[in-house]
């Protein structure tokens, strides 16, 4: 990571997705990163980003070590940068929507989706992960999730470990409004910054989807300018000091209920 004392530069890439063909969304991704015109920390694509939310696994399905994950270690190490998105990988005769984080460094993180789309037949095809992940970026704790995970705050639930919440998702346009309230919520019932990270366009299911990609502080309040419907590279700047002292000055979290995850 750069040097920036408490600070995190984010980068949050919201773009149409080719309905199944990898090697066209990587090279677009590759266009839209080469666009970024601002230093940054973590480039943040959303889920699927190779495909879509697809439910044909079984022939688009990659090995952790594919294809896309070297393209990913190549574009971080060539920008300096972390960089994650989601993928359709296939391991020990399972399939995973799974999510990676790649430092300069080449070495990745890995978090597999726990919440599938039911309705979305995503439990028929894939199979759920079972654990929070949690990864440092210089001063910062980040939790990634993915997409039908933000409805379940349980799974999300700050016990002070974490200062940063990444949702990436193919969320469609017609639940647009649980998308923004949902980001809020986390937000403020953890007290931590959130990024959510969406799609635009048509996919090959015939759902369309606005995107309404953002970024929130604490407090709730909105710190990106990206708008829905179109194309966007928006980088912003987060003050681990700024969290720090708002927690010290509202400290909510010292009243949260105890509970375990079965």
């Amino acid at each position: 990571m750069k040097e920036r004392n408490t600070n995190l530069s984010i980068t949050i890439i919201q773009t149409e997705l080719v309905w199944e063909q990898t090697d066209r969304n990587l090279d677009h991704f590759k266009i839209k990163i080469d666009e970024i015109s601002h230093d940054t920390d973590l480039v943040i694509l959303p889920e699927m980003f190779t495909t879509g939310f697809s439910m044909q696994p079984e022939r688009l399905a990659e090995p952790t070590d594919g294809k896309t994950l070297k393209w990913m270690q190549s574009v971080a190490a060539e920008k300096n940068v972390t960089l994650t998105g989601s993928l359709i990988i296939r391991e020990n005769n399972n399939y995973y929507n799974r999510l990676f984080v790649v430092p300069p460094e080449g070495d990745y993180k890995i978090y597999d989706k726990r919440h599938l789309f039911r309705m979305g037949e995503e439990n028929k095809h894939y199979t759920a992960g079972d654990k929070k992940v949690i990864f440092n970026l210089g001063n910062w704790r980040i939790l990634p999730l993915i997409c039908y995970d933000l409805r379940f705050p349980v799974w999300s639930r700050n016990h002070n470990d974490y200062d940063l919440a990444l949702y990436i998702a193919n969320w469609p346009e017609v639940r647009r409004y649980v998308w923004r309230s949902l980001l809020i919520a986390r937000a403020l019932e953890n007290q931590v910054y959130v990024a959510g990270v969406n799609r635009i366009g048509r996919d090959g299911n015939d759902l369309t989807y606005s995107g309404d990609s953002m970024v929130i502080d604490p407090r709730g309040n909105i710190l990106s300018t990206t708008e829905p419907h179109k194309e966007s590279v928006e980088t912003l700047l987060l003050s681990l000091d700024e969290l720090n002292r708002f927690r010290e000055k509202f400290p909510v979290g010292k009243d949260a209920d105890e509970f375990v995850i079965k």
